[in-house]
């Protein structure tokens, strides 16, 4: 994989609304947390079009352009919002180029550093879609391919199609379904992002991480990142928050070496 970043990024998801609908309570902290990222030295920031929608990607822009060089910018596409906020498919072809053109005028690029695909259905086929994406790709409106809540066998049949740089799934200590995905993509050398890597919308119980934060003075969110960073070196972190002190801790989390005895309570 010729795309190269540090393991610990940002998602970006969070500084929408409630439910991730509608603007930020406060749009000047979202913006200045989106400019201490950077600061920071984050190097990649996930997020997408339908996030708000077109919230999310405003703010990048109005924070953030002209973007740093090294700045890789990783956005989504597949789902869409209704006016209740209700996430819905938005697989077509059609939908997905204008999709992925929403988000080059969003975003004020000429091309999108990655695009995900997102699979709405673990039992449906991706080649119409992917294909779609892949055209756009030779068109240089993007320069790499990922997939979203992908199966193993989604994931083949996209990588048939075109080259994928990146698989982002929920996974996170108390969601572990993924497991073999993990280690197929590390084995593929493709970057394995978890999303929802504390919790998401339902937060981890981080009573019993509490242990093995005692022993370093963290918290139990960093062991809990700490812990993904250890599964696998091809994982990639895009811990999501509005707030300036959790984008400090949760960066500070890749400086935490666990032990075997850590692990263990795992």
């Amino acid at each position: 994989m010729d795309l190269k970043v540090k393991r610990i990024g940002y998602g970006a998801m969070q500084l929408a609304g409630p439910g991730v609908f509608g603007p930020p309570k406060d749009a000047d902290q979202a913006r200045a947390v989106l400019r201490r990222a950077v600061e920071l030295g984050v190097d990649h920031i996930d997020t997408s079009d339908y996030y708000g929608p077109h919230v999310v990607n405003d703010l990048i822009r109005e924070a953030l352009h002209p973007y740093p060089e090294d700045l890789v910018l990783v956005t989504k596409v597949g789902a869409k919002r209704d006016d209740t906020g209700a996430w819905l498919p938005a697989l077509s072809p059609d939908e997905l180029r204008s999709a992925v053109h929403d988000n080059l005028r969003r975003l004020r690029v000429d091309a999108i550093d990655v695009v995900n695909y997102r699979v709405m259905d673990g039992g449906s086929s991706v080649r119409e879609g992917f294909s779609a994406l892949a055209d756009l790709q030779r068109e240089g409106l993007i320069k790499h391919l990922g997939v979203s809540n992908a199966t193993i066998g989604q994931l083949a049949e996209a990588r048939a199609i075109a080259p994928v740089v990146c698989v982002q799934n929920h996974y996170n200590l108390a969601h572990r379904d993924d497991e073999a995905l993990v280690d197929e993509c590390a084995a593929q050398d493709i970057a394995y992002v978890p999303f929802f890597p504390l919790g998401g919308f339902q937060p981890l119980d981080l009573e019993h991480l509490e242990t093995v934060a005692k022993r370093h003075g963290a918290t139990p969110r960093q062991v809990a990142l700490a812990w993904l960073l250890h599964r696998s070196p091809n994982i990639l972190l895009i811990p999501g928050t509005s707030s300036p002190a959790h984008l400090e801790e949760n960066l500070a989390a890749g400086g935490l070496r666990l032990s075997e005895e850590d692990l263990a309570e795992f």
